[in-house]
């Protein structure tokens, strides 16, 4: 469970999750579930228990952040996620200009909902478009159209949400690279202030994953290397600035709340299956509904599904994976002064990676991968992970040696 915090005056994001969905999408990972809306009341209960139960930790800190992620939050229906909401507030010290986002379907995202939402104080919407082909869509069995994503948009508008993203995926089955620029263009052309362009991952265990298994072809990863660095490079001249490997934004525009799990800022999670990071610990609530229910409403099943301390070595790890992932990347000092660990072998990589065209050094002195190393990034970042823990281990054993030093055994 979190454990009460001495008031530090930090900023905290809270991240709600709403496992309910229309449909499950064949390429989905997340833990969400369809036809289960009779437990929404019960649910409903469960998380404004544990929402006020669990505010005595977070006193001293400021809510800047709130997201409402799933599942498919506006499938919840909007009275719900007001009185969330309004829950979030009266438990906890929410600044007023904090950043409060809802994720949309575009076929539960209707005018009427949307007005009532903006005027209970979300002020940011990411609606889930993935594609503008219609024959796309229903192969991975969204339960929406391209006109219903073009009908949200305008209703997100006319309601009120100046802060807009879209999301689209790359990869999809029966796509080509001609039907990916129809689609990029598709989604500037509606103007939204963010966009999110994530690669299709095959995940084990999903009805995607079966498919493949069986011999149904995808794009090949150079194909969709090949569409990334296009996107990349045609939103950029559209105005929208990378600031992470799958996001764009116009200027002002970046996810505030995504930002801290990048920047490894605190947040609380509630719901199945949400994280925390959150005193030095990080902790997930169990990934089952009725378990997450029960064991709010009734304490007789185990809530927690894992908690950790977390050392600074791993903190030191957290930096370098996650700031690489941020066009912001990383700097000596910060390193250092964080993490009292030696940045020489890491930059001297990093300069490696510069020569491949992998990294580049700004003027200002930090390191950040380019489009080309975000495409390898894992493979990057593993590099530099292995060659920390390689370091650590050198300065560990000479303090190991002298402290057995003459000791028989």
């Amino acid at each position: 469970m979190l454990g009460r915090q001495k008031p530090a005056n930090e900023k905290l994001g809270i991240y709600i999750h709403i496992p309910f969905c229309r449909s499950k999408c064949d390429y989905c990972d997340f833990y969400s579930l369809a036809g289960q809306e009779g437990r929404m009341d019960d649910y409903q209960r469960a998380l404004l228990a544990h929402l006020k139960e669990s505010a005595f930790a977070a006193k001293g800190y400021v809510v800047d952040t709130v997201y409402f992620g799933g599942g498919t939050p506006s499938f919840y229906g909007a009275k719900r996620l007001r009185e969330l909401l309004s829950a979030v507030k009266k438990n906890y010290r929410v600044e007023k200009d904090a950043e409060v986002t809802l994720e949309a379907n575009p076929d539960s995202a209707d005018l009427k909902s949307l007005k009532m939402l903006r005027k209970a104080g979300f002020n940011r919407i990411s609606i889930g478009l993935q594609s503008a082909c219609p024959a796309e869509l229903r192969a991975v069995r969204r339960p929406h159209t391209v006109e219903q994503g073009d009908e949200a948009v305008a209703a997100a508008r006319k309601a009120g949400f100046a802060n807009l993203s879209l999301d689209l995926i790359y990869g999809l089955p029966l796509q080509t690279v001609p039907s990916w620029w129809d689609t990029v263009e598709h989604a500037l052309a509606l103007e939204p202030d963010h966009l999110s362009c994530y690669g299709l991952k095959v995940e084990e265990g999903t009805p995607l994953a079966a498919r493949v298994a069986k011999g149904e072809r995808l794009l090949s990863d150079d194909s969709q290397a090949s569409l990334y660095l296009w996107t990349v490079n045609r939103l950029s001249q559209a105005g929208y600035g990378q600031y992470e490997i799958s996001n764009f934004a116009r200027a002002g525009h970046a996810s505030r709340h995504n930002l801290r799990y990048w920047l490894t800022q605190p947040y609380i999670g509630f719901g199945p299956g949400a994280h925390s990071d959150f005193g030095g610990r990080r902790c997930s609530w169990v990934r089952d509904l009725e378990g997450y229910i029960r064991g709010v409403l009734e304490g007789d099943v185990p809530l927690l599904d894992s908690q950790d301390l977390i050392p600074r070595e791993e903190r030191g790890s957290e930096y370098l994976m996650l700031r690489l992932r941020t066009a912001m990347g990383i700097e000596e000092w910060e390193y250092r002064g964080s993490y009292f660990m030696d940045f020489a072998p890491i930059e001297a990589r990093l300069r490696d990676f510069q020569a491949q065209g992998w990294a580049e050094k700004t003027p200002a002195g930090r390191w950040r991968l380019t489009p080309k190393g975000f495409l390898v990034s894992n493979q990057l970042i593993g590099d530099l992970l292995e060659r920390q823990e390689k370091v650590r281990l050198s300065n560990l054993l000479p303090r190991v040696q002298e402290k057995y030093q003459g000791r028989r055994p």
